[in-house]
């Protein structure tokens, strides 16, 4: 595993973290502060996310395009047009970290582009997730086997056994994400049904994290089960 690669995943966990407690806005804070900062750092983090996988970046027109590279292609666009009005908008909303431009027009276009952009962004990086589950549940298979050297094959039931659970517990997992999908309002975020941001402080924090969190694993699997399914059809 190369430098770059062991820089993605710790990345990667900081970023999803990060947005998680980004969607709860304002009110998850004290002062309105602690989410600019953690703002700016969401960006930075997807700076370097974007450095490292220049790359990828550089071959975007290169090459043809089966339908798993336009979904992709598609959703990593998604996200980096999201991130660039989170961060325009962001700038404009500042009270504090951006203070200093004395910004004082398009305040009501930067609460709209803020509101929709955070929640697609949401979406999209959900998405982005479940691309990569494949391939992070692979190399954390070759870990551990690279470090049990006497690493004993699992009978066929014991891996049937662990596969049925798994698949129970995910399932689980999408049902209530499509609950707190429904509950949380997200749709209305992103056809702007809803225009101001509410948080249900009688649900808790933990819960919000709960809803947000799977509300996550049910975008992933979609777009996991969907990548599988396109990658089958190329070959």
């Amino acid at each position: 595993m190369t430098k770059t690669q062991r820089l993605r995943m710790p990345i990667d966990i900081a970023m999803t973290i990060l947005s998680v407690i980004l969607m709860g806005g304002a009110y998850m804070f004290p002062s309105d502060i602690v989410h600019e900062i953690l703002g700016v750092a969401l960006l930075v983090l997807w700076a370097v996310h974007f450095a490292l996988n220049r790359r990828w970046f550089g071959a975007i027109f290169r090459g043809k395009y089966n339908p798993y590279r336009i979904m992709q292609t598609s959703i990593n666009i998604g996200i980096l047009i999201c991130a660039a009005f989170l961060m325009i908008s962001g700038i404009i909303l500042s009270n504090h970290v951006f203070s200093f431009l004395k910004i004082e027009s398009g305040l009501g276009f930067a609460r709209t582009a803020h509101l929709l952009s955070s929640h697609w962004y949401f979406l999209f990086m959900s998405l982005h997730i479940g691309l990569h589950v494949g391939m992070i549940a692979n190399r954390i298979k070759q870990k551990r086997e690279a470090e049990n050297g006497n690493f004993e094959e699992e009978s066929s039931s014991k891996k049937s056994a662990r596969k049925i659970i798994f698949r129970i517990f995910l399932s689980l997992a999408c049902l209530y994400g499509i609950y707190a999908f429904i509950v949380r309002g997200v749709w209305k975020y992103l056809i702007l049904q809803q225009q101001f941001f509410f948080l249900d402080l009688e649900r808790g924090y933990f819960l919000f994290a709960v809803d947000y969190i799977s509300i996550i694993v049910l975008f992933a699997t979609a777009s996991h089960c969907l990548n599988k399914i396109l990658q089958k059809k190329n070959r």
